[in-house]
């Protein structure tokens, strides 16, 4: 089963191919995506990291989290269904 992760904390400079060549040390990737802001593309400080398993997103988060990339420190958890975000609203 698929595992998505969360990515905050990033650098304006980091993007899909940085990510995905981090995160792929921990596992197979359907999806390594740096949000960004609709109207700039400007990098909105997070992004979404999709494994094909749960091993390797537990792996990558272990690694990961509280880590840097590209000179900033990063948070890694498993991502939280949209749903529950917009309950927050």
């Amino acid at each position: 089963m698929n595992q998505k992760l969360y990515v905050g904390g990033l650098n304006a400079a980091t993007n899909d191919a940085r990510l995905r060549e981090v995160f792929s040390e921990y596992g197979e990737i359907t999806e390594a995506k740096v949000i960004t802001h609709r109207d700039t593309g400007a990098s909105r400080g997070f992004a979404f990291v999709t494994y094909t398993d749960e091993a390797s997103g537990e792996k990558a988060i272990s690694a990961r989290n509280s880590s840097e990339l590209d000179g900033s420190t990063i948070t890694v958890n498993v991502a939280r269904p949209r749903a529950d975000a917009d309950r927050s609203r």
